[in-house]
Order: structure tokens, then sequence, then C-alpha cells
């Protein structure tokens, strides 16, 4: 089968653009041009009204022409290494029958850096949830997907916008779309630790709710509004807070803890040994946001530390190279690891 695009990076190409006052471009410049065989994955490849060509030209610093089923890459050579690379993972994804967001063209681009791992593949691992196919869009993402499918226990660490809870949530619908399990369970210590919902309005849904709201919006995005209300209705999904765990055994469940930097040690021991057969685990937190009382050990960062290297449990952490916001959370978080170094 014939590869999909092909390059040309001929040294007249070279000089086609940004020329210096003596008419010649500068070596660290060049135009690259690529071809597409298919042409019908040009749509959506190049996104409604160019607009992932837009965001490749912004940030890269490029000049991309679409002329029939071929583009022109024009700037810095080390830029244009770096598109090709995106338009490599794009097309894989494409090629893959994944679809192309807003979210993927940055992630590709984020990844094409000379020091992204060149083994990461979008198209290894796909969720297939309801609503949509997702596939990881960092390598800590492709390692905490490929840690999922192969663990009992998985211990997701990493910085805000990292997609620990939303990757969670979808492997959980998937695993009960499948078939794999029949319940999915979701939990977080409500408030601090100490889950004082007393002082809150409403019954105790009310008083929770606004706790585990990240939880519901990764539901209504892999799920059907209709299906997740039904659901939660008849007990198919449950949505509690950390202290409804003690007591029972959770099996054939898809179980989840968030924001699991907040637990206690004894509240982590209590939540972890709830595991009953034909379940899966995943605790998820970041250990640079621990909101606990001043010298209270929080139970993530002891549960990592004793239970590393017991069979059937993988630790899995990721770092601000996998964060799939804003580019500017990235350059917060880097922003406080520094202070914190420091």
């Amino acid at each position: 089968m014939p590869p999909a695009t092909s390059m040309d990076y001929s040294s007249a190409a070279q000089k086609a653009r940004r020329l210096n006052e003596n008419g010649h471009a500068p070596d660290h410049l060049q135009s690259v041009t690529r071809s597409f065989d298919d042409n019908r994955m040009l749509p959506a490849l190049f996104g409604q009204h160019d607009e992932f060509l837009s965001l490749i030209e912004t940030e890269l610093d490029i000049t991309i022409t679409p002329r029939g089923n071929k583009i022109a890459i024009r700037g810095d050579v080390i830029a244009c290494k770096r598109a090709g690379r995106v338009f490599d993972e794009l097309v894989n994804r494409i090629n893959n029958n994944l679809d192309i967001d807003v979210g993927d063209v940055k992630g590709a681009i984020r990844m094409s850096d000379d020091n992204a791992p060149e083994q990461f593949n979008a198209g290894a691992i796909r969720l297939k949830t309801p609503r949509k196919l997702i596939s990881p869009r960092s390598p800590g993402q492709q390692i905490y997907l490929d840690a999922i499918a192969k663990h009992e226990m998985i211990f997701g660490i990493g910085p805000a916008g990292t997609g620990k809870s939303y990757l969670a949530v979808a492997c959980a619908v998937a695993a009960l779309h499948e078939g794999h399990v029949e319940r999915i369970i979701f939990s977080r210590p409500a408030v601090e630790a100490g889950e004082n919902l007393g002082f809150l309005p409403g019954d105790l849904k009310e008083k929770v709710d606004p706790y585990l709201r990240p939880l519901y919006d990764a539901l209504y995005d892999v799920m059907a509004a209709e299906k997740v209300e039904k659901f939660i209705e008849d007990g198919t999904i449950e949505i509690a807070p950390l202290a409804f765990m003690r007591g029972r055994t959770l099996s054939s469940a898809f179980i989840i803890l968030d924001e699991a930097q907040n637990t206690t040690v004894q509240q982590m021991k209590m939540f972890l040994t709830r595991l009953g057969e034909g379940s899966k685990m995943l605790i998820n937190g970041d250990t640079s946001q621990i909101d606990l009382p001043a010298g209270t050990p929080s139970g993530l960062a002891h549960a990592v530390h004793l239970l590393d290297g017991v069979r059937g449990i993988s630790n899995v952490t990721l770092t601000h190279k996998d964060i799939v916001r804003h580019k500017l959370v990235t350059r917060i978080v880097q922003a406080y690891d520094s202070e914190h170094k420091r």
C-alpha cells in the first residue's frame, strides 16, 4: 500500500520564502511541500475553515498554504520538521478512524518537539464509549491507559489538566458498555478530608454534587445525558462521598477515587480494602495540591510508597508534558513546580 503522504525538501523549495536583502533565503528557513494521496481526508485534517492549519501556523510560527492535495509549509527548519510530525500524527489518527478536534491538534503539536518520546502512537489504544472513540493525547496518557488495561489497581498521579479524571471515567464507561463490569462507582473526599458536609444546604446529593461535578462533566461527554440519569437512578452508576464506602465490598465494579491526595492514611486503607472480585480500582490525585491540615500525611502519597512493587498494582505519574488543557496551564504548573523546588 503506497504511503499516504510525501515530503519534498528540494533546494528550490527552501529558497521560496523570507528572502533577505541579497535575494536569498537564510539557511535556517525552508519551504516544504507535502502531498496527500487521499483527498477525502483533507476536510478532517484541515478542520472547519482550515482552523487546524491556522492553529499549527500560530503555534509553530510557520505559514501553511493549501494547494489541491498538497500543502506548502514555510518557516524555520526545525519548525517545518515539527509540522511534518504533526501531520504524521493527525494522518495516523484519521487512518485509525479517530476524529480530530482542537485538543488533538494541540497534543500533536506538543508531541512534535524533539524531546517527545518516539514510541507515542495515538492509535495504539482506543476507548469505545457510547458517544465517541477516545485515544491518548500524550505519552503519559498512553502509559496510563495501558496500565488501566493490564492491572486491577492503578494509582494515577499528576498535575491539573493531564486528563486523569476524564480518562478514568472514559475507561469506566467503556468497561460498562462492553459488559466487563456491572456498575461504576465514583467517589472523592468531599470538601476537605474530614468531609464536613453538614453546614451545606440540601439533602446529601445536593451537598455532594458540587464536589463531584468534574466526574459528571466527563460522564456527560462520553454518554448520553438520559442514559447517565437512568444509570444513576437505577444504581448502575453510583457517585458518593468517600465516607459512604466504609464496610462495603465492591464487586464486579469499576471504582474510581478522585482527588485522592486529600484522603488520610486511614481513609485510603479503608477505601483500598473495598476491592471485590471482578473489579478494577483507579485512585487519582495531585500530590502538589493537598488540602489536609498541616502535619496530616496524605493517604495517596503514603499508599503509593507503601504499595510500590506489589503485584497487580501500577503507579503512573503524569507530568506537565501531559497537560492537555490551555497551554497557559502548563506554564502555570511549571512556575509553581519551580518555586516549590527553590
